[in-house]
């Protein structure tokens, strides 16, 4: 914590740290109000996991659904809300269902931002579920649109990982898009300063509020002034171990799809150390992953065939659960995991992102080849009878089309990547393969406690003037639950630009 008595080395109305959705929609709607704000991010480049996202959007109840005619409404959301996490967090609900109209007419009222409905269940059969969703995402974004603004946008996942950049000749899509488009919109306001290589250490404050932030730079320690606030929403801390470890949060920190050297938890450890409470600290948005060549998870849902076993070989959940769901049944259960599968299949029988290779995975090692079932086992570890007469029960349902064991493909969200279909294929045609599953997550969901206007709230539940907080920064209004896809990218940019409101109403 710093002492505003200092110079600074810049002054802004308004400082951001992180350059996610949220924070790139707060940035947006301070720059375009008048006040010049600042974009911090830690890394080369901006989006955070937001970039590597499908950029799935749940806000209800806007014009996006109405163009689309699905008959959404902020009413049948909030009974599908409430029927899930309760009233607990009611004051955050309303604030929520109230917003996203708003907050979608001000970026569509911006040339470089276009949505548009796209088909993706809820993910419980709950009252006032949309069994078609009512996510939209951001139109594909041409590179020559953003020009030099281009090599700021994080590239794909598999890319990245691979230290190459965007393909100059293929458009921005999907979270890049959303970004992107945020970027733009930022810089045309003529208001607003992103500032990469920037990481946040510290806050400082004068008289109980914060008023500026400290950062490390290539430069140097640098000293931020911010008049109106500082929104934190610089993602959660899965990529500590240590963090990770202390607040009990499953998984680890080598399995979670957030970007090298990004969300450490840097502004939660920070805004704590200036009297900051938090909550759900042991929460993740949890998924399954496939094990790439490099060790590290491809985030993985849709599963068309195959059937998962844990490490006693015997299947132990619908594997076609909403991948929070699923990846919660992961911790629950003892591994390791494999998904079981055959030449049927003709590679993984399911999505990953980024997309993998049954040639690849077989050379390195991460996938198992085999002959026979009983091979497959002794390759694996795996009980040769269990997993035997778990493959044979698993083809008997598929023959009958009924999974009496876990009711796969009974579900909405089931049936939305098998065209229809239970998705119950067998597994009898060598060879046989076993890809190892792990629990992986897109990042935690605890961290700051807030009020509905983002404001972060001190261990008494008062608000500490100055300071904001929004996405996985902040403690989701969901609790342990994830509603539908696109929540953790719909939810940030509601209270984030909720928080500006605030700024803004409060001038000092």
């Amino acid at each position: 914590m710093g002492n505003a008595g200092e110079s600074w080395d810049d002054e802004y109305d308004v400082v951001v740290a992180g350059s996610g959705a949220g924070a790139m929609a707060g940035a947006l709607a301070a720059a375009s109000g008048g006040l010049r704000t600042a974009v911090l991010e830690k890394t080369r480049v901006l989006g955070g996991t937001s970039a590597y996202s499908g950029s799935a959007i749940w806000l209800p109840g806007t014009k996006v659904q109405e163009r689309a005619g699905i008959g959404d409404s902020a009413e049948s959301a909030r009974t599908y809300l409430r029927a899930l996490i309760g009233d607990g967090t009611a004051a955050h609900r309303e604030a929520f269902l109230e917003t996203a109209p708003e907050l979608v007419d001000f970026l569509e009222r911006d040339p470089a931002i276009e949505f548009e409905f796209q088909p993706f269940p809820d993910y419980f059969d709950a009252p006032g579920r949309m069994a078609m969703g009512r996510s939209f995402v951001p139109l594909p974004l041409p590179a020559e649109r953003l020009g030099d603004l281009a090599g700021l946008v994080r590239p794909p996942v598999d890319r990245d990982r691979a230290g190459r950049g965007h393909s100059a000749s293929r458009p921005l899509v999907q979270g890049r898009a959303l970004i992107g488009r945020l970027l733009l919109a930022i810089t045309a306001t003529g208001n607003g300063d992103v500032r990469t290589g920037t990481a946040l250490t510290g806050l400082i404050t004068r008289d109980g509020r914060v008023t500026g932030v400290l950062a490390a730079t290539a430069d140097g320690p640098r000293r931020f002034r911010a008049r109106r606030g500082v929104l934190l929403a610089a993602g959660g801390f899965e990529s500590s171990a240590a963090l990770r470890g202390e607040r009990g949060v499953p998984g680890g920190a080598g399995r979670t799809m957030a970007p090298d050297g990004a969300n450490t938890g840097d502004a939660i450890t920070a805004a704590v150390e200036a009297g900051a409470s938090t909550g759900l600290l042991d929460q993740a948005w949890f998924c399954p992953g496939v094990l790439t060549p490099d060790g590290l998870p491809a985030f993985t849902l849709g599963f068309r065939g195959g059937l998962i076993v844990d490490g006693s070989g015997r299947r132990f959940a619908n594997e076609s659960l909403p991948y929070d769901q699923m990846g919660r049944r992961l911790a629950a259960a003892e591994g390791p995991f494999h998904l079981i599968f055959d030449a049927r299949s003709k590679g993984l029988p399911a999505i990953s992102v980024p997309p993998v290779t049954l040639e690849e995975q077989v050379a390195s090692g991460r996938w198992v080849e085999a002959g026979s079932l009983a091979d497959l086992a002794a390759r694996t570890g795996l009980p040769a009878d269990a997993l035997t007469a778990t493959v044979e029960r698993f083809n008997g349902l598929a023959a009958k089309g009924v999974d009496e064991d876990f009711h796969r493909g009974e579900d909405p969200y089931d049936l939305f990547f098998t065209g229809g279909k239970p998705g119950l294929v067998p597994v009898d045609e060598p060879p046989y393969y076993a890809a190892e599953i792990v629990l992986s997550d897109l990042g935690t969901k605890g961290g700051l406690r807030t009020d509905p206007d983002g404001r972060v709230l001190d261990g008494s539940d008062r608000p500490i003037p100055g300071l904001y907080a929004a996405g996985n920064t902040s403690a989701s209004f969901t609790g342990p639950v994830y509603p539908g896809p696109g929540v953790p990218i719909g939810s940030a940019m509601a209270f984030a630009y909720r928080a500006v409101q605030d700024m803004r109403r409060n001038r000092t």
